[in-house]
C-alpha cells in the first residue's frame, strides 16, 4: 500500500449499467387531476383521492389524442451509472430534463471502464441509414475485451502518473476515454421519459422504428421498468398507442 490510497487503484471492466429511482412524485393519479382541471377546476384534485383504474379511458385517450400537458405534473430522479459516451447521447434529450454529472475537475476519477458484455453485437452490416448489428465471433469478442482493456490501463496510469506530477485534475483527465463510468442525477417528466423511451428503444410496439445503440438501450429499459411500476396505466396507455409520446 501507499501512502495515497488512490494511488493503489487498479482497472476493472464491467459490461453493465446502473439505473436506480432515488425518489418520485409520480402516479397515474397526477394525469388525471392535471387533466379534469379543464372541466372541473379545483374539484380536480379529488381525483388524487381515487382509484385511477376507473379512468384509465381518459389516460387513453389523452395519450391516443396526443393531450400530453398532463403527463408532465409528475417527477423521476434516477441516479444512473454508466460509460460517458452513453450521457453524451442522453445529454441531446434537453426538455423535460435535468441532469448533475460526476465532475473531473472536482474528483479524482475512479478507473471502472466498460466493455461490452459477451452477448453485445459487434458487427455491423449495411450502409449507413439501412444497417443492422449481429453475432461477434468468439475470436472478434477477444479481439474487443483485450485492446479495450490494455487501452483503459494505459490511458489511466498517464492519469495518475499526472495527478503525482502535480498535475490538475481538470488537465489530466483529457488523457481518459469515453469508455470510462461516469454518473449522474437525470429529473424527467413522464412525458419526457417517454419521448427518451420512443427514440432510445428498439420494441416491437413502436408504431415509428428506433435503431438505438445498445448500451443507451440498456439505461432507456431500466428507466421504464422502474416507471411502469409507478404509473402502469399510464405505460400501458403508451404501448397501446404505438409507444409514440404525447
Amino acid at each position: 500500500m501507499t501512502d495515497n490510497p488512490a494511488d493503489d487503484l487498479k482497472p476493472s471492466f464491467r459490461g453493465d449499467v446502473t439505473v436506480e429511482l432515488i425518489k418520485h412524485t409520480a402516479s397515474d393519479a397526477d394525469v388525471l387531476f392535471a387533466a379534469r382541471v379543464s372541466t372541473a377546476g379545483e374539484q380536480s384534485l379529488e381525483e388524487l383521492q381515487k382509484d385511477p383504474e376507473r379512468s384509465k379511458g381518459l389516460i387513453n385517450y389523452l395519450m391516443r389524442d396526443r393531450h400530453g400537458s398532463p403527463f408532465e405534473h409528475n417527477s423521476m430522479t434516477f441516479f444512473v451509472s454508466a460509460p460517458i459516451f452513453v450521457f453524451r447521447e442522453f445529454m441531446r434529450h434537453r426538455v423535460g430534463w435535468s441532469y448533475n454529472e460526476e465532475s473531473g475537475r472536482y474528483r479524482e476519477l475512479e478507473p471502472v471502464f466498460y466493455v461490452p458484455a459477451e452477448d453485445r453485437k459487434l458487427v455491423q452490416q449495411g450502409r449507413p441509414g439501412k444497417y443492422e448489428f449481429v453475432e461477434g465471433t468468439p475470436e472478434q469478442h477477444k479481439t474487443v475485451t483485450t485492446a479495450m482493456e490494455e487501452s483503459y490501463r494505459q490511458s489511466y496510469a498517464a492519469y495518475q502518473e499526472m495527478l503525482k506530477a502535480g498535475v490538475a485534475r481538470e488537465v489530466a483527465r483529457a488523457t481518459l476515454p469515453v469508455g470510462l463510468f461516469s454518473s449522474m442525477y437525470a429529473t424527467c417528466n413522464a412525458r419526457s421519459l417517454m419521448h427518451f423511451l420512443g427514440l432510445r428503444t428498439q420494441h416491437e410496439l413502436a408504431k415509428v422504428p428506433s435503431f438505438p445503440q445498445r448500451e443507451i438501450e440498456m439505461v432507456a429499459e431500466k428507466m421504464e421498468a422502474e416507471w411502469a411500476k409507478l404509473m402502469p396505466l399510464t405505460h400501458a396507455a403508451y404501448n397501446a398507442n404505438g409507444r409514440v409520446a404525447p
